[in-house]
């Protein structure tokens, strides 16, 4: 039997002598903890807390609850914190509770939550995006329906005037100077969460939110500079992605999320993305693509298991000169490790499972024998780490 689980015993076939023995050492440091530069940050790990909506804000401004929600995963050792979905302007919000940054007041608001992610030594990163067609609804619990005048509702602007379904409001088809609009808030957003103190930016680009739908044949049945092929549904993202490296310092990253595939016929496919990110490395402007799928289609149809849009993330690594972000129902270290090892994406992006634990990535250190992982002073009598 052998005794050191460091130094297996020889392979079977062979005589084990010393010239013939295959030794297996153990690499101290994980995968999924070895540190990872972009342009001039360093993640001291690979592991993100993926963008996750609260609906808990006022006014735009987050409240004690955001606070707590992202710095407890700042000092659980998550090395990429990441906000919610920030709204450039106020009609380009999902529901009246998100979050905002076009005012300075939500920008000192989100300032010292970066400065605390910044303390522990982790990454602080936000999402900027628009909800465009998918935005004047109430939340989530409240059952994601269509605002009343009565109760609030806003004009919602689209690349067509298609409505995301039968419940929701039809949109207003944008025009040049809506395009224009929005494009600025994109960059004056992006200039205030620099602000404020973000180390790392990502553009929300999926999920049938408007950089999405402009992307879609789904959802862009333009037949202008702004439409048709899909060099011209793209040229909307890749106007933001410009408006907003321009803001962007650049030694900073800059990722885009995208839905690499919309589940249903006529809609994106994943050789469509594949074109879309060689197109985004082309400008120079951006770093990672975080491999999401789905959202604009009501009649989608999701093959949902663990893990299954990490093939998206192994693709887009694999044929463009991006680094990937790999989402979607990633739970386990071995899981999260083996996608870093194998080189399917750069880093593991994780959400029900760092809402359910926020301290999950130090007992994912300790279950795979991670070595030299400092940990907060303050939790070092927590059994788990003994």
């Amino acid at each position: 039997m052998n005794s050191n689980p460091d130094k297996p015993a020889a392979m079977p076939g062979h005589a084990g002598g010393e010239n013939e023995r295959r030794i297996l050492k153990r690499d101290p440091v994980p995968h999924l903890f070895k540190p990872l530069q972009i342009r001039g940050v360093t993640a001291k790990n690979r592991i993100m807390l993926s963008p996750m909506c609260q609906y808990s804000g006022e006014n735009g401004e987050p409240n004690l609850w955001h606070i707590q929600n992202l710095c407890a995963r700042a000092a659980g050792g998550v090395g990429i914190v990441c906000t919610e979905a920030i709204h450039t302007e106020p009609r380009g919000r999902i529901t009246k509770h998100c979050l905002g940054l076009w005012n300075d007041q939500q920008r000192d608001k989100l300032a010292p939550v970066a400065e605390f992610i910044e303390s522990q030594g982790a990454v602080p990163a936000i999402q900027i995006g628009h909800a465009g067609r998918k935005g004047s609804i109430s939340r989530p619990w409240e059952g994601s329906k269509a605002l009343t005048a009565d109760q609030g509702a806003w004009e919602l602007i689209s690349a067509s005037a298609i409505p995301f379904a039968d419940s929701f409001t039809t949109p207003r088809q944008m025009d040049e100077d809506d395009i224009a609009t929005a494009l600025d808030s994109f960059a004056q957003a992006t200039r205030r969460a620099k602000e404020a103190g973000f180390k790392f930016l990502e553009l929300h680009a999926a999920h049938g939110y408007l950089a999405h739908v402009f992307l879609s044949p789904l959802s862009n049945s333009r037949n202008d500079n702004w439409g048709g092929d899909l060099a011209g549904r793209a040229r909307f993202l890749l106007e933001t992605v410009r408006v907003m490296r321009g803001e962007w310092p650049d030694d900073l990253p800059l990722c885009v999320r995208l839905s690499c595939t919309e589940w249903v016929e006529g809609g994106l496919t994943l050789e469509d993305t594949l074109e879309v990110c060689r197109m985004l490395e082309e400008t120079g402007a951006v770093d990672l693509v975080t491999c999401s799928s789905g959202g604009n289609a009501t009649g989608q149809q999701i093959p949902i298991h663990p893990g299954y849009q990490v093939p998206f993330a192994e693709r887009v690594r694999r044929e463009t000169g991006l680094k990937t972000v790999a989402v979607g129902m990633i739970h386990g270290p071995e899981q999260a490790d083996e996608i870093i090892a194998n080189g399917r994406a750069d880093i593991v992006a994780l959400g029900r499972t760092l809402l359910a634990d926020p301290i999950w990535p130090r007992r994912a250190a300790k279950y795979l024998r991670a070595e030299d992982v400092g940990w907060p002073v303050q939790y070092e009598r927590s059994d788990i780490f003994g």
